[in-house]
């Protein structure tokens, strides 16, 4: 699933072709992957709207459009969104197609089908219970190690769980939540309630570092992400234990081990990252 480095990347990549463009038309191959308004009248009111501008929230992509609309997208599993010719033949797993005064289109192609489209009324979040319950967005300015230390003292659980949970920091998944915490030297099973303070400001330092040098390399590309041009991130060359297990650590040389936890695939040096 594409994660805020994903997901930010291919805001940025869209960004160039879309602000200021208009959609003439979409059509709709795929009525499933919309679920507000239904199918018919989300064609309706999207015509003619103008992109003011593209934001991120979380894993979330937001299109602000005129009239105080926006379309808000979940790439969720397999979902691409990309920026096509119009004589570009059009995959099979393409969904929607949005046809673009600038004699583009913009594509939704999903595999899995798992993607989640809204146009909804800007701000008015209540009926996307995903959108409407992020927590805080980790790359904000005001996302502040006082913040963060506030809102993980002395909580109750384990360290990979607290990370993963949407409702408390918006964008981290499976990729890196391992990534942050074998930078930091941490346990993913690690109790919260035992981290000293000094090991929590090394977490805040580690969470704001691994997202911004995977926005650098444009994202990883384990499978099927690719930005808003098609173009595959490079961040996966930088991996350090996710989807390593049983390869030697790049920092101590021991064997990476996989386990599950909170029923995700988890992978850490237990010699670099002792519980």
């Amino acid at each position: 699933m594409p994660e805020l480095p994903e997901v930010e990347t291919v805001k940025r990549s869209l960004t160039p072709f879309l602000r200021g463009a208009q959609i003439k038309n979409v059509e709709i191959f795929f009525p499933g992957i919309i679920k507000e308004p239904e199918p018919a009248l989300f064609k309706e009111k999207i015509k003619d709207k103008m992109i003011i501008e593209i934001k991120r929230r979380g894993k979330y992509l937001l299109f602000s459009l005129n009239e105080d609309l926006t379309m808000v997208i979940h790439l969720r599993m397999t979902g691409q969104l990309t920026i096509c010719s119009r004589d570009l033949p059009i995959n099979k797993h393409t969904h929607l197609v949005f046809e673009l005064d600038s004699e583009k289109e913009l594509r939704f192609t999903d595999v899995r089908k798992f993607g989640l489209v809204y146009l909804v009324p800007t701000g008015r979040w209540e009926g996307i219970k995903g959108l409407f319950n992020l927590g805080f967005e980790p790359l904000a300015e005001d996302f502040t190690f006082a913040v963060f230390a506030e809102l993980i003292n002395n909580k109750q659980g384990k360290l990979k769980p607290f990370l993963l949970d949407q409702r408390k920091v918006a964008g981290i998944g499976n990729i890196y939540a391992d990534e942050i915490l074998f930078e930091a030297k941490l346990h993913p099973q690690r109790e919260i309630k035992t981290l000293t303070s000094e090991e929590i400001k090394t977490l805040f330092l580690s969470l704001r570092a691994k997202l911004e040098e995977s926005i650098k390399h444009r994202g990883t590309s384990k499978r099927d992400f690719v930005d808003g041009r098609g173009e595959k991130g490079n961040f996966q060359e930088k991996l350090q234990v996710y989807g390593r297990g049983g390869e030697a650590c790049n920092r101590c040389g021991n064997t990476l081990r996989r386990i599950v936890v909170a029923g995700r695939g988890t992978v850490f040096c237990p010699h670099c990252q002792k519980n």
